[in-house]
């Protein structure tokens, strides 16, 4: 099923029309593959007044909708919600950058073997897992340190 199918059966489950603005929505998350916050996603929404439009808390109410859709899944990160793709996309972790905030994904057997094998030692049946490991990515490393070089000029 398509991102739209699955999302108009579980409004149907729930007995919720879609309407337009909860398919511009699903268009603008999955016409594209990033991590978003809502404020990021209102910001490449159409501004109030024009065609297209869809406010505040309809963003908000239908992201909501998507998570309980399984189409997306929410994490917390640096207190704000952060969006990204569930449905049909692989098990990954992530890195975080605490400066620039950008998310890194990668995917580890090893991680997934670590996951198994915890689980299995305590009679756990994992599902999935969430690894985020912040740091600082390398281009705010060379950043600071050319910083660091002009400082000293």
């Amino acid at each position: 099923m398509t991102p739209l199918q699955r999302f108009e059966e579980y409004l149907q489950s729930k007995g919720l029309r879609n309407t337009d603005q909860r398919r511009q929505l699903l268009e603008q998350v999955f016409n594209r593959h990033e991590h978003f916050d809502a404020d990021q996603l209102i910001e490449q929404l159409p501004a109030k007044g024009t065609i297209n439009y869809v406010s505040r808390p309809t963003v908000y109410r239908t992201l909501r909708e998507f998570v309980d859709a399984g189409l997306l899944h929410r994490f917390e990160l640096d207190g704000r919600s952060v969006y990204e793709h569930d449905y049909g996309y692989p098990q990954h972790d992530h890195l975080y950058c605490t400066k620039c905030r950008k998310l890194i994904e990668f995917t580890s057997e090893e991680t997934i073997k670590i996951r198994e094998d915890v689980a299995k030692l305590h009679r756990f049946r994992a599902k999935e897992h969430r690894f985020i490991i912040h740091g600082i990515c390398d281009e705010c490393v060379k950043k600071r340190s050319r910083d660091r070089r002009q400082d000293r000029v």
